[in-house]
């Protein structure tokens, strides 16, 4: 995987109407350096990150580009993909288009001074500019403050700067790494069922919610099935390194095992909150099977979704490759109040809302270790 760790992280308004304003701001994985002294800039405000795609260069170069796009807290997360363009390419845009650098509001829906990093990426042939997020508050009053009206005079400075310090580093390529563990199941014709969480977490917070949590619900479900008595099926649990960096060890335990025949792939990588919602994507011979998995889990409060299941980050590629799929999806509405923050710790964890989970991964996996091979070939 590619090490890139973070160094000195400050920021800085000024402008003609007010005095310097300081900004809570952590860099995003992957961002370039501004050296040690930092830079300055005129900042080039776009409300959405559609708008900074569809803006012309020459609003944009040699300047500090922010993008403010404000995300909402969903039950189900949906508002990731949509306000994550921001951070996932935001960067590599503004790059194309010449900006010395830029800065982001968190993708996150607190209203805490605690910025959210995560990673972006630049494409090949781009050259990498100094990329950094702002919390919230933060955001808003950068806002404000670009929104004030001009002083009446044309020789009036720009309104906004912003001066910039980001110094992290690229370490080259290291060495990470998957766990797995196996439930040996009683038939060794079987195909075995993948259960999957990351062990990675970012820097800033301890990783409980993200994905601590989502490891002890899959392992502590095993577990208990494997406590009931052998199971039909083989459980194969596999806690995936460097998943927040690139699925590398996702990529890597497709490498390895893609060729082989798994039942079905569950994942655990949204929290600690409770399961609200089951998905399948399953073959059509399963489907008295999905009805007896909606039945078990409706006492906890479980409904069934009506669009297929996705699966994970970490599975991935199986389920691309055809691996059937169930999610069981988790209560979201908090999960970016903390997602990559300093605020990722085992306080957050709700031990009630924990167990609810592992009561509903336990009965699903249960159901699925002791299927018939015509319910899941």
């Amino acid at each position: 995987m590619p090490v890139w760790v973070r160094g000195a992280e400050e920021a800085w308004l000024s402008g003609p109407l007010f005095r310097s304003q300081k900004l809570a701001i952590t860099a995003l994985g992957n961002s370039a350096s501004t050296g040690t002294q930092g830079i300055e800039g005129e900042i080039a405000y776009f409300e959405s990150f559609d708008a900074l795609v569809a803006a012309p260069d020459a609003q944009i170069k040699g300047k500090i580009v922010f993008v403010d796009h404000k995300m909402q807290p969903t039950q189900d997360g949906s508002g990731y993909g949509y306000y994550g363009r921001g951070r996932f390419t935001g960067p590599n845009v503004a790059a194309k288009k010449g900006a010395i650098a830029i800065v982001i509001r968190s993708i996150g829906t607190d209203n805490h001074r605690n910025p959210h990093t995560g990673v972006t990426n630049f494409e090949a042939g781009v050259k990498p500019i100094p990329a950094g997020a702002i919390s919230n508050p933060d955001a808003d009053q950068l806002v404000r403050l670009w929104r004030r009206p001009m002083p009446a005079r044309s020789d009036a400075p720009p309104l906004i700067k912003m001066k910039l310090i980001l110094t992290p580093q690229n370490l080259g390529t290291k060495q990470s790494g998957n766990v797995i563990a196996d439930v040996p199941g009683r038939d060794p014709t079987a195909s075995p069922v993948i259960i999957a969480c990351h062990l990675d977490s970012w820097d800033l917070g301890t990783g409980a919610i993200d994905d601590a949590a989502g490891c002890g619900i899959i392992t502590a479900a095993a577990t208990h099935v494997m406590s009931a008595g052998q199971p039909r099926r083989t459980i194969r649990i596999l806690w995936a390194g460097a998943e927040e960096v690139g699925v590398f060890g996702g990529k890597a335990y497709f490498d390895a095992h893609g060729k082989e025949k798994h039942a079905v792939a569950l994942e655990s990588d949204f929290g600690a909150d409770r399961v609200w919602r089951v998905d399948f994507k399953l073959p059509d011979s399963a489907k008295a099977l999905s009805d007896r998995i909606a039945a078990a889990v409706m006492p906890f409060g479980v409904v069934r979704g009506k669009q297929p299941a996705s699966g994970g980050a970490d599975i991935g590629a199986l389920v691309q490759a055809g691996v059937p799929a169930i999610d069981l999806a988790q209560d979201g509405t908090r999960y970016f109040d903390i997602h990559h923050t300093p605020d990722d710790t085992l306080d957050k964890v709700d031990p009630a809302q924990l167990r609810q989970n592992v009561v509903v991964w336990t009965a699903v996996l249960a159901i699925l270790a002791n299927s018939s091979d015509t319910e899941l070939p």
